[in-house]
């Protein structure tokens, strides 16, 4: 088997800290404890599988995210690979921390 072969599914803490959601695989292991949903079923286990196209929406924080995963990692690169691993399905937040005023 070539090693380029990419698995078919891997397990979603796994995929969590490869795409950088958490800083620890123990800490993505434990959001999912709490519960996430794949393509809309509750999902507890760590093990569990995700595939390219699977939704996830989970809690990270104070926000809810909702992605779609488009490839599966092979190593926890940095942020710029890990970005290329989903597709983020929120809608854009406005800025309220401070705007631009342009008439200074």
């Amino acid at each position: 088997m070539p090693s380029e072969t990419r698995p078919a599914s891997m397990r979603l803490d796994k995929w969590l800290w490869q795409a950088r959601f958490f800083k620890s695989r123990g800490l993505a292991a434990e959001a999912v404890a709490r519960g996430i949903r794949v393509n809309g079923s509750r999902v507890t286990k760590p093990a569990a599988p995700v595939r390219p196209g699977d939704g996830l929406s989970f809690v990270q924080g104070s926000r809810v995210r909702v992605i779609r995963v488009v490839a599966l990692g092979s190593r926890r690169g940095p942020a710029t690979e890990a970005r290329e691993l989903y597709l983020d399905l929120e809608e854009p937040q406005p800025d309220t921390a401070g705007t631009l005023d342009p008439e200074r």
